[in-house]
């Protein structure tokens, strides 16, 4: 069955015209979205994204460890934590780097329900767009640290592993925290994606590390040169 866009006011299909402008309207809020996060990305030369739930409360073993390895992260390396601002695992990393005075910056999502702004923020933005907030919250950083999560997590997990498999970003350590949760994932990765189907190399079982040891992960971030892009060159 085939539908057609209308317009909300009379339920009528929208005339060519309209259809247009409403492609020209949201190709330039986009474009200024991408415009705005790379803008406001300029003032955090050096990152560390942290990704998982939101749905965390503070006395989960994984919220409390997210905001101990930030904080050491924005203490003993005066790295930015960057998240997607919102609750859970976002807020723990915030909340870490806030306590330890280092810079706690939120990319967070307009969402109808459960993504609102953490108040352990040094500065914070607003996307639309998922897609826009991923690439900002890939942008340049200095590693990637994956917790628990729930889709969003691991939508966003295996897009920075295929980032980084096909060479559009840089290779940089990519941590998942957790054991718990990440190795069972881990063994299907093996069993059923490498094993079994041969649909990855063994060699990309290299691009990810499950630790929870803090002082691994802060060591390896340590050793990576920090990339001074365009989009940070004043």
């Amino acid at each position: 069955m085939t539908t057609h866009k209308t317009n909300s006011t009379n339920n009528l299909p929208l005339t060519r015209e309209e259809i247009q402008a409403e492609i020209k309207s949201r190709i330039s809020r986009i474009d200024n979205e991408f415009s705005d996060g790379f803008q406001f990305l300029k003032s955090y030369p050096r990152s560390v994204t942290f990704f998982g739930s939101a749905r965390f409360t503070e006395t989960s073993e994984h919220y409390i460890k997210a905001r101990s390895l930030a904080g050491k992260i924005a203490k003993e390396l005066g790295y930015t934590v960057l998240t997607g601002g919102s609750n859970g695992i976002m807020e723990a990393a915030n909340r870490g780097a806030f306590e330890a005075g280092g810079e706690s910056v939120g990319l967070n999502i307009r969402l109808p329900q459960e993504q609102a702004g953490n108040r352990y923020t040094t500065a914070s933005m607003d996307f639309s767009y998922f897609f826009a907030r991923k690439v900002a919250l890939s942008f340049a950083a200095e590693a990637y640290i994956f917790f628990p999560g729930g889709f969003g997590t691991l939508d966003e997990f295996f897009e920075i592993v295929t980032l980084v498999q096909t060479q559009k970003i840089r290779k940089v350590p990519i941590f998942m925290v957790g054991k718990d949760y990440w190795d069972p994932l881990n063994t299907f990765i093996k069993e059923n994606m490498l094993e079994l189907h041969q649909a990855i190399s063994s060699s990309d079982l290299n691009l990810y590390s499950i630790t929870d040891d803090d002082a691994e992960i802060i060591n390896a971030i340590r050793t990576v040169p920090v990339q001074v892009t365009p989009a940070h060159k004043k």
